[in-house]
C-alpha cells in the first residue's frame, strides 16, 4: 500500500483513529524507559509552494532486549522546527530513563532529576567509524576494536532478565569501559585539539555518564538504535514522496507511523491492522479503545513479513 494511499486513509478517518494513537501515546510514556530520536521531513509552506524543514519524533517503548513480556510500542509526533521545546513538551510527565543521542534540546528534560540521561553508543562509534572510513588509522580503528567488544558482550545477554545483564556487565563490561576512558583520554593528549579525532574523543568523554549508564542498570541498552529504527519507515518515505503538504499533513503521518511501527513492532502486518481498525473504529466504544491495540489484535491477523 502506498503511503498516499495510507494517507488519505488516516485523514478521512482522524477523528477516529485519534483516541488510538493517544492510548498508544499514554502507553508509551508510562513506560520506564523511552527511547527516542528525530528526522526531518519536508513539509510544504503554505502560499508559495517551497518546502521548510518540519521535523518527526518517534518516542520507543520496547524493553524485549532485556527480557521483558511486555508489548513494544512506537508513539510520532510532529513539529513545525527542532526546537528543544517539542521533545520537552512530548515528555511532560514522564519519569523514568530517556535513551537519546547528545541533542542539546534534551538538557532540560533532565534537569529536575526525574528523568535520567541515558546516552548511545552507536552514536559515539560513528564518530569514529566515519574517520575510519575516510581515512583508517591506528586511533579510530582501536576505538572502533574495543566498541566491537562491548557490542560483543551485549550480543550474548540480550534477551536475558537485567539482572543477569547487571551482573554480566558489572564483572566484563566495566573493566573494558574503565580501560577505554583512560586510552581515550591519554589519546587525546597526543592529537591535535582542532582536529576530527580530538572531536571524536570529545564527544564521547563529554557523554561518558550517560554512556556508561547501561552498565548499572539492566534495563538499560548500550545504544538508542530502537529509536533509529523506528525513524527509518520516515527516512524511506522521503524517497517515495515529495512532501507533506502542511504541518497539518505532518500531524496526520505522525499518526500513520504510530499506527505502522507499532503493528510491525508486534509481528503484524500493517496493511492488514490498519485495515482491520478503519473498518470496524467507527462503531467501537471509545472507552474500550485499548481492545484495537496491535497486541490486542494479534491472533486475529497476518503476521508481518520483514
Amino acid at each position: 500500500m502506498s503511503r498516499s494511499t495510507l494517507a488519505d486513509w488516516v485523514g478521512q478517518c482522524s477523528a477516529l483513529v485519534r483516541p488510538l494513537v493517544e492510548t498508544i501515546r499514554q502507553y508509551v510514556m508510562s513506560a520506564k524507559k523511552i527511547h527516542t530520536d528525530d528526522t526531518p521531513v519536508p513539509v510544504l509552506e503554505p502560499g508559495n509552494g517551497k518546502t521548510k524543514t518540519g521535523r518527526i519524533w518517534t518516542y520507543v517503548r520496547d524493553d524485549r532486549p532485556s527480557g521483558s513480556n511486555e508489548a513494544p510500542a512506537a508513539w510520532f509526533a510532529y513539529s513545525p522546527n527542532r526546537s528543544g521545546e517539542h521533545p520537552q513538551a512530548h515528555l511532560l510527565g514522564f519519569k523514568g530513563t530517556l535513551q537519546a543521542d547528545a541533542f542539546a534540546g534534551y538538557d532540560a528534560i533532565y534537569e529536575s532529576g526525574a528523568v535520567r540521561e541515558a546516552g548511545c553508543m552507536a552514536h559515539a562509534r560513528r564518530k569514529f567509524h566515519d574517520l575510519f572510513v575516510a581515512r583508517k588509522n591506528d586511533v579510530n580503528t582501536e576505538a572502533l576494536r574495543r566498541i566491537s567488544e562491548l557490542y560483543a558482550i551485549e550480543a550474548e545477554i540480550r534477551g536475558k532478565p537485567p539482572d543477569e545483564r547487571w551482573r554480566v556487565r558489572q564483572e566484563r563490561t566495566r573493566p573494558l569501559m574503565n580501560d577505554f576512558e583512560l586510552w581515550l583520554r591519554s589519546t587525546l593528549s597526543m592529537v591535535s585539539q582542532k582536529g576530527d579525532t580530538a572531536k571524536a574523543i570529545n564527544y564521547s568523554l563529554n557523554q561518558w555518564q550517560a554512556l556508561t549508564l547501561f552498565i548499572d542498570d539492566g534495563a538499560v541498552e548500550i545504544d538508542n538504535n530502537a529509536a533509529e529504527r523506528a525513524l527509518r519507515a520516515v527516512a524511506l518515505g522521503r524517497k517515495n514522496f515529495l512532501h507533506f503538504g502542511s504541518d497539518s499533513g505532518g500531524e496526520r503521518g505522525a499518526a500513520i507511523y504510530t499506527l505502522v511501527a507499532t503493528a510491525k513492532l508486534n509481528g503484524l502486518d500493517p496493511e492488514a491492522y490498519l485495515r482491520h481498525v478503519l473498518s470496524c473504529i467507527a462503531d467501537h466504544p471509545v472507552n474500550q479503545i485499548s481492545e484495537l491495540l496491535p497486541w490486542a489484535v494479534a491472533d486475529q491477523l497476518p503476521s508481518y513479513a520483514a
